[in-house]
């Protein structure tokens, strides 16, 4: 009984993990990991006063940190446009539903100024922007 609970538990471990793979080219061996992009996009609720909207943006932007620090997230950003899309955010998730609940818990999603939109997206792992 006691090791196919210890089974049960490595499995769960397991599951908690982001998929990777390893990836041959030429005389270099990368390993793939999968990730979940994120979308932040303008949301239903942006008519907040200017006071308000820059303390849900205190929050939004301490909550990233926090993302940060904790290991969930490996690059986060604003977008450089007055678009749609308001930001990025690279979630290192095993799952699209843990990047979802994790998104969906900053304060500027709570307040309804961003809505997700969640994607999964293959990298090399440890890769690094030039």
């Amino acid at each position: 009984m006691a090791s196919l609970t210890f089974a049960q538990a490595a499995d769960s471990a397991e599951e908690q993990k982001p998929k990777t793979f390893k990836m041959e080219q030429g005389d270099t061996t990368y390993v793939m990991q999968k990730y979940f992009m994120v979308f932040l996009k303008s949301g239903p609720a942006r008519s907040q006063t200017k006071e308000e909207a820059e303390k849900i943006q205190k929050k939004h932007l301490a909550y990233l940190q926090k993302m940060a620090e904790e290991g969930n997230t490996s690059i986060t950003g604003p977008m450089g446009d007055a678009g749609e899309i308001r930001g990025i955010v690279i979630y290192n998730t095993a799952t699209a539903e843990q990047a979802r609940m994790l998104a969906e818990g900053d304060p500027a999603v709570k307040a309804g100024r961003l809505v997700v939109e969640v994607h999964p997206w293959w990298a090399a792992k440890g890769s690094k922007l030039k």
